[in-house]
């Protein structure tokens, strides 16, 4: 394993078959930088445009289509001490007229128009906290643990694609899943010879679904190690597991067709890998079957289907 440290001086705001910045071999160790999610550096300046940039591609040599890639983030970690949130509620997150109620009330009570400032947080990076400073509100300095993920990351998509890096498919991409963080293993379906794999869009922590369009975006120090998996075994859609559960991910809209997305690539990993029937599998998920949403707020949505790794039988 050689352990690779890579400065990025471009970015890109699509996941797709881009010039490689770094060629790696598989089980390779990178360490780099990611901006945040409107370009801003460890400096705070703004040095790309915004939009989720991405950190990348590296290319994964031997990586082929049809393989399965992994990928674990051994550290992510923000390396400066200011993020920045949304802080109003998405309209698909809320029933219709809620936003234009709250809108009128403001008014009322303000006389114009109410904005939706953006949210200041300060990190205290020894202590692992973030506490918000702007705005004034009820909270007064509501201070939360740091759980640090990447938002949006993944693999280039087949047919020379370059999807944006507001919204996910198959590939990864815009997927926000807080879980997505430290010792995670991801596994990726491989569509271009070195897979082309992509890192970016940091939040210092986020709640499920990111229903305010942010989580608390700041540029982050990200340590991975990615592997070839699997030769010629090809899975549909990302898949995941953690010291608790195994994971499959769906990206798509609805709502209800990533629900199902998700839920048949674990029942099709249960099978594979576990030995179970259809029947085995089915039950499994029936009584023990666990769903996140990791996305709401994008073109997108995300939602993770999930079962605990204690209930399963060994592999093989």
């Amino acid at each position: 394993m050689t352990h690779h440290r890579f400065h990025p001086t471009t970015y890109h705001n699509t996941i797709g078959s881009h010039a490689p910045v770094l060629h790696i071999a598989s089980g390779d160790q990178v360490t780099t930088t990611t901006v945040d999610s409107g370009g801003a550096d460890a400096t705070g300046q703004q040095i790309t445009p915004r939009g989720n940039p991405q950190t990348g591609p590296f290319y994964i040599d031997g990586a082929e289509p049809g393989d399965v890639l992994a990928l674990r983030f051994d550290r992510i970690w923000p390396n400066r001490r200011v993020g920045w949130s949304g802080t109003l509620v998405a309209s698909n997150a809320v029933e219709a007229g809620y936003l234009a109620e709250q809108a009128a009330k403001a008014t009322l009570q303000t006389g114009r128009l109410p904005e939706s400032p953006r949210g200041r947080w300060e990190l205290d990076l020894d202590a692992g906290t973030a506490t918000l400073a702007e705005p004034e509100t009820a909270l007064g300095h509501f201070t939360l643990p740091l759980a640090p993920m990447l938002g949006c990351f993944g693999v280039a998509p087949p047919g020379g694609q370059a999807i944006s890096t507001a919204t996910s498919a198959t590939h990864g991409g815009n997927m926000d899943y807080r879980v997505f963080g430290t010792g995670v293993v991801i596994y990726f379906p491989v569509a271009v010879p070195g897979a082309l794999l992509h890192v970016g869009d940091g939040h210092a922590t986020q709640g499920d679904g990111e229903i305010v369009g942010t989580g608390i975006e700041i540029s982050m120090d990200v340590t991975f190690t990615t592997w070839i998996h699997r030769k010629q075994q090809p899975i549909t859609w990302p898949r995941a597991e953690d010291d608790t559960y195994l994971m499959a991910v769906g990206n798509v809209r609805p709502l209800d067709e990533a629900l199902q997305h998700a839920t048949t690539e674990l029942l099709r990993w249960l099978q594979e890998d576990y030995g179970l029937d259809a029947i085995a599998a089915s039950t499994l998920l029936g009584q023990c079957v666990r769903y996140d949403i990791g996305n709401v707020f994008d073109p997108a949505y995300t939602v993770v289907c999930k079962v605990e790794k204690r209930l399963l039988p060994k592999r093989g």
